[in-house]
């Protein structure tokens, strides 16, 4: 079992297999997208599939699979299916935004991945085309209904915006009355890669949960699961629930379960730090999984107690200017 020094078990583990993307989300990227990692700088089929076994092997119980958007690697479904059939791995799930997605969700099925996040901003198709950049809208509903025509769980991802998105909450709720879906609003985070100066949050998960409760006064509030991002609510009546995620207020980071691992092999154990080692760089350089377990352990062992002192310490890049892309969302 991992455990860092706060005491917090480590079980999850983020693996972003590649930063490139083929939508241009203003919030995460600027319109001319940002400087793509070469095939080389991306960690290999055989290196994730690795660093995902050392891992497991010490404690990771569930991996989940995020970008850039996944299904623009070639590799994916391949590289899915080694991860499944890792001995001790528990559960598998990935982050898509859908574009793709749709003719692979019965082989998803296949190997066993029961919950899928699908990004997705705006039930209307001419917003989504200027948050997003592109004209995808129908493909990432027919994403949608092809998951759940599969019975695999579904949890919508809305990064909510001021004054782009924020008419969209209440539509987007309205989705948890018919659809057994979990719509998860979340709080937009500085990490858009420079496209666009933060101007700070003006949408706290206080804020989205009034705007809320201005139409559904009877919403109720549901246990939280342990180690859960998201304050759970539902509303009776419906078949869906609704999650709201503080990801830039980070009240959640006392129960912490996951570390990150970037496209390029860096090690985050907080979205927030600068990165801690280079697990494809030591591989590369002819470390065993011995040397692999070993700088994994003490960078647990030296973990921020939260959001705000990562933040505070980093010294590569002060401030913050990555893309979630390059980190893994």
């Amino acid at each position: 079992m991992l455990t860092d020094n706060h005491g917090r078990k480590i079980n999850y583990l983020r693996l972003a297999v590649t930063d490139r993307c083929n939508l241009r989300c203003f919030y995460c990227m600027p319109e001319d997208g940002l400087n793509w990692l070469s095939r080389k700088e991306l960690m290999s089929h055989d290196e994730m599939l690795r660093a995902c076994d050392v891992l497991v092997k010490m404690g990771i119980e569930k991996i989940r699979i995020t970008g850039g958007e996944p299904f623009v690697r070639k590799d994916i479904m391949p590289l899915l299916t080694a991860i499944s059939n890792l001995n001790g791995l528990q559960e598998l799930s990935l982050t898509t935004n859908g574009v793709l997605t749709a003719p692979y969700v019965p082989e998803l099925k296949k190997i066993g991945v029961r919950s899928v996040n699908l990004s997705l901003d705006t039930l209307d198709a001419n917003r989504f085309f200027t948050i997003t950049r592109r004209d995808e809208f129908a493909n990432v509903m027919a994403a949608l209904d092809a998951l759940l025509t599969h019975d695999i769980e579904v949890k919508i991802n809305a990064v909510v915006m001021d004054g782009k998105n924020t008419q969209d909450i209440l539509p987007l709720v309205a989705m948890t009355k018919d659809m057994p879906v979990s719509v998860r609003f979340i709080e937009e985070m500085p990490f858009n890669g420079d496209g666009h100066v933060y101007a700070g949050l003006q949408w706290d998960y206080v804020r989205i949960l009034d705007e809320i409760k201005s139409k559904y006064p009877q919403i109720q509030k549901l246990p939280d699961p342990l180690n859960s991002t998201a304050y759970n609510y539902h509303i009776p009546g419906h078949h869906g629930n609704i999650g709201i995620i503080a990801a830039y207020s980070r009240t959640f980071c006392g129960t912490c379960n996951r570390i990150r691992i970037t496209p390029q092999g860096e090690l985050k154990t907080c979205l927030y730090d600068d990165g801690v080692l280079n697990i494809r760089d030591m591989m590369r350089g002819g470390a065993g999984d011995h040397e692999l377990r070993a700088v994994v352990l003490n960078a647990i062992g030296h973990r921020a107690k939260d959001g705000w002192e990562a933040e505070h310490k980093r010294v590569i890049h002060p401030g913050i200017h990555e893309s979630m892309a390059t980190i893994g969302g």
